[in-house]
């Protein structure tokens, strides 16, 4: 499943080929273990075929073929049946054989499946990848990796056909824990976007404008991904190096979401995820609440302990 004495490569094959899987499939066409080629759709595979890939009609004649087998289906039921249905990988895959789902599936079909594969000798990974269709198409998407240190060895060079980051996430399980993560990160930040853009917009202020200079700043600075450099969620000791980083980026934030917060009052914008990350901003970076987040608190207390009054 690895380079052998001889240094001859193993033969990749690649089940499912759309959106995703056809860009990250076709950087593999020059991998010199050769590549086999299998979807369900005749317009998907013909390109492959063309270009000298021979295509298999089902998964379990791929794995008469394949020992690194990477999938690309749409959900835990077509990676389940991809690999365990009647005509599935493991009616033919030989022991040794490392099969690896790029599919986002549940952690816990991850573990399921690995143990299915376990007892007929199969190593299997979970391998989510993030970077999207042009990520593929470049060869830059980052891949989160759960399964031994053997099945990591197997698929990381045939990974870099079409990924320029090949992280060993952990045990089975581990890299579809770390791209749900990673992807909430994401699809709050659109919420979050969205929120900022009700708040521009109440403002009067052009949000395609807006649009811009945040991408513009973003690609200076990192974005949220900037501040996500320590090693444990433990609160930062005051004699820390990163204490006094990260408690004035805690006063500049905090600053500017209660401006934020008082301009949405002004135009009437609610702001919840604003209102939260006021409390939870501080805490989060380990160094506990600043001077305006208190402030702020303190001050909606007494206003909720007056209208009760009221």
């Amino acid at each position: 499943m690895s380079d052998d004495a001889s240094g001859v490569q193993p033969r990749v094959g690649y089940i499912g080929l759309g959106n995703m899987g056809a860009p990250m499939a076709k950087r593999l066409l020059e991998w010199p273990g050769g590549l086999v080629v299998c979807d369900m759709r005749d317009d998907a595979v013909a390109p492959f075929v063309e270009a000298g890939a021979p295509r298999a009609a089902t998964p379990r004649e791929v794995a008469e073929q394949a020992t690194v087998i990477s999938v690309t289906v749409l959900d835990d039921a077509q990676v389940t049946d991809v690999i365990c249905g009647p005509d599935g990988i493991l009616q033919a895959a030989t022991p040794g054989t490392v099969i690896a789902v790029h599919s986002t599936i549940s952690d816990e079909t991850a573990v399921s499946l690995a143990e299915r594969c376990n007892a007929a000798g199969v190593e299997f990974v979970d391998a989510p990848v993030s970077g999207g269709a042009g990520g593929a198409e470049k060869g830059e998407l980052a891949i989160m990796v759960g399964g031994t240190d053997t099945a990591f060895a197997a698929v990381k060079a045939p990974f870099k056909c079409y990924s320029n980051m090949v992280i060993h996430a952990g045990e089975v399980g581990a890299g579809t824990r770390m791209k749900l993560a990673r992807n909430l990160l994401h699809f709050v930040a659109f919420t979050a976007a969205s929120e900022a853009q009700r708040l521009a917009a109440g403002a009067g202020i052009d949000i395609r404008k807006l649009g811009k200079v945040v991408r513009h700043t973003d690609a200076i600075t990192g974005g949220a991904g900037s501040i996500m450099l320590r090693d444990t969620m433990d609160d930062v000791e005051p004699d820390d190096f990163w204490f006094s980083i990260l408690s004035h980026v805690r006063d500049l934030g905090e600053k500017d979401l209660a401006l934020a917060l008082d301009l949405g009052d002004r135009l009437g914008v609610d702001l919840p995820l604003a209102q939260r990350a006021l409390g939870a901003f501080g805490p989060g970076l380990g160094v506990g609440l600043g001077k305006a987040a208190t402030a702020a608190i303190n001050d909606a207390r007494l206003a909720a302990a007056n209208e009760e009054k009221a």
